[in-house]
């Protein structure tokens, strides 16, 4: 796995509209698998990097407000299970942020604000607990609620601002990124051009700044509509998001390789051991080293040659995190 320092500088502390820029102004970088090439853009390039009879597929999901802060610690609520528990992190709450948390015991409960009170169930992994409260959550978390920020994010920012135009079920505990900056002027343009546009669902859980974690079981949901689109596309199949890779190579898993509709939850994680067989590109964020997301981009685009693009991302001083730039590969 390639690793690097990420200077604090290259983080973005803010959404793109705070530094004056528009939502499709970010910067994208594209990496080109078949001549290994670097080139920059702007975001609102991407009609013009794309062919007639591509296929874009995006997250669908919605982010909630998922954070809900006490005097002492923040409870970021993750993800609904079956049963109508949710796991659920604890995290200190420290000069206006928010870190680990190793407290709580089996049984425990801990009062929230409106009277409603959550009970610790049991660990479901060292760092989420399974929990029950006394509410409906989304109708609980839309009142009590704040969007989930981590350290370098400097203040809040409405739930706005964590949401994408293709975001209309709900259910992220952390926004889909790759889908932020597109804008409807832009969708508009893309679809002008021939670009085909499909969805899939995948709810995001909560994120492991600390420890890069890999992710756990997310529930996702591939229509028998976008399976067949993938499945019939004319051009290159390019997932926005690494959410997106992972939904579709979860549907594809079976014997022949096809994206099958398919739905429940996923545990896949995509390396370049295995491979992918249902997408040929991805449009992502830069992300953290040491990252697990960055052994799916190496399944992708190979470690060499990603090693070489976020050399440059770094040297031409692309911003980081879910308000920073762009990154294509195809």
């Amino acid at each position: 796995m390639i690793t690097f320092d990420l200077p604090r500088v290259r983080e973005a502390h803010e959404p793109p509209e705070a530094r004056g820029l528009a939502r499709d102004a970010v910067r994208l970088m594209v990496t080109a698998k078949d001549s290994g090439a670097v080139t920059h853009h702007t975001f609102t390039d991407l009609p013009t990097l794309l062919r007639p009879g591509d296929l874009l597929v995006v997250n669908d999901s919605a982010t909630l407000p998922a954070a809900v802060r006490l005097d002492r610690l923040a409870v970021h609520f993750s993800t609904e299970r079956e049963d109508g528990t949710w796991l659920v992190e604890l995290r200190r709450r420290t000069a206006g942020t928010t870190g680990p948390y190793a407290g709580g015991e089996p049984g425990e409960w801990l009062p929230l604000p409106g009277g409603a009170t959550l009970r610790l169930l049991g660990r479901e992994t060292p760092r989420l607990w399974r929990a029950s409260v006394d509410r409906d959550i989304p109708g609980y978390l839309r009142e009590y609620g704040a969007p989930i920020r981590y350290s370098y994010v400097e203040h809040d920012w409405p739930l706005s601002a964590y949401q994408t135009v293709f975001g209309v079920r709900q259910g992220s505990a952390e926004m889909p990124s790759a889908g932020r900056p597109f804008s409807h002027e832009l969708v508009t343009a893309l679809v002008s051009r021939g670009i085909v546009i499909a969805p899939i669902t995948l709810h995001t859980g909560v994120a492991s700044p600390e420890k890069d974690e890999p992710p756990y079981p997310e529930r996702f949901a591939v229509s028998p509509q976008t399976a067949r689109l993938v499945n019939q596309a004319e051009g290159r199949v390019i997932a926005v998001g690494t959410t997106v890779v992972r939904a579709l190579e979860t549907a594809a898993l079976h014997g022949t390789g096809e994206v099958r509709a398919s739905e429940g939850w996923t545990s896949h994680i995509v390396t370049p051991a295995h491979g992918v067989r249902a997408v040929d590109g991805l449009i992502t964020g830069l992300h953290e080293p040491r990252s697990s997301h960055l052994m799916m981009l190496s399944a992708i685009a190979g470690e060499d040659l990603l090693s070489r693009s976020y050399e440059e991302a770094l040297r031409e001083g692309y911003l980081w995190h879910e308000f920073g730039d762009l990154h294509m590969i195809a």
